[in-house]
C-alpha cells in the first residue's frame, strides 16, 4: 500500500505534534522534523513503527538543513508543512528591543521555511502542496496594537515570501499561508481560544480543499480568507 507522506518541522510539541498525530491517523505517512527527541513522538513510533520517521533537525541551523536531502534519498513528498517557529521572548516593544533576539526569530520563521522548501523541492511530487504556519499578527492590515516588532516582522517576511514562492511554482506546486488562530500551546498560552486538535482539523481541511487559484492566498484556520 502506498502513503501519502508529509515532511513537518517543529514536530516534538504543539501544532507539529499534533499535525503529526492526525496525519498519521488518517493513514500518511510522516517525516517528522524534531530539535530534540520527544516522549510523545516515541509514543507515536510505537504506534506508527512504519508510517513515522523521525528526523533530527534544528531548524535555525542552515548548514543542518543544507545537509538534510542525503538522509532522504529515494523519498518522494506530497506535501511539506513549514510549522517550525519561535515568538522571540518579550523585548520586542520601542525603546526594548533585543537585536540578537530578533536575528533569531528572523532566522528560524523566515530563512528556515526558505531554504527548508529551496533543499526539498527536488524532492516533492508534481502535485506537492507546501503550507507555512504565519500568524494573522503577520497581517499589516489588522496591526492595530503595535509592538512584537520580531514575531510581526518575520511573520509578514514570511508571507512575502510565500507569495513569491506561489509566483515562482505556479503550476507545479500550490502553496499557502496559514494562521492556526490562538492555539493553547506553549507559545500560545493557556488563555489562548483553541486547541492544538481543533486548529489543525481545520487547517488540515483547508490544505486538503485547496485548488490551483489559492496558490499565494492567507488563511485562516477555519478556511476564511485573512488581508495582507
Amino acid at each position: 500500500m502506498t502513503h501519502n507522506t508529509v515532511f513537518i518541522t517543529g514536530t516534538s510539541r504543539g501544532l507539529g505534534l499534533e499535525f503529526t498525530r492526525q496525519y498519521l491517523q488518517e493513514g500518511w505517512r510522516v517525516l517528522a522534523a524534531r530539535r530534540h527527541a520527544a516522549a510523545q513522538l516515541d509514543e507515536l513510533q510505537q504506534q506508527y513503527p512504519q508510517q513515522l520517521r523521525q528526523l533530527e533537525l534544528d531548524v535555525g541551523d542552515l548548514a543542518a538543513i543544507d545537509r538534510l536531502p542525503a538522509s532522504l534519498a529515494g523519498e518522494c513528498i506530497d506535501l511539506l508543512i513549514n510549522n517550525a517557529g519561535i515568538y522571540g521572548g518579550i523585548h520586542q516593544q520601542l525603546g526594548d528591543c533585543d537585536l540578537a533576539e530578533f536575528q533569531r526569530v528572523l532566522a528560524v520563521n523566515v530563512l528556515a521555511p526558505l531554504r527548508l522548501t529551496e533543499v526539498l523541492l527536488p524532492l516533492l511530487r508534481s502535485s506537492a502542496r507546501i503550507a507555512h504556519l504565519s500568524s494573522l499578527m503577520g497581517s499589516m492590515a489588522d496591526n492595530g496594537s503595535g509592538g512584537d516588532y520580531a514575531y510581526r516582522a518575520s511573520k509578514a517576511a514570511l508571507n512575502a515570501i510565500g507569495k513569491s514562492m506561489a509566483v515562482d511554482l505556479a503550476g507545479r506546486h500550490t502553496v499557502v499561508l496559514l494562521h492556526p488562530g490562538w492555539v493553547r500551546t506553549d507559545m500560545g498560552g493557556p488563555a489562548a481560544l483553541i486547541d492544538a486538535a481543533s486548529s489543525v482539523r481545520g487547517m488540515r481541511t483547508v490544505i486538503a480543499s485547496l485548488q490551483d487559484w489559492d496558490s499565494g492566498r492567507f488563511f485562516k484556520y477555519d478556511g476564511s480568507e485573512l488581508p495582507w
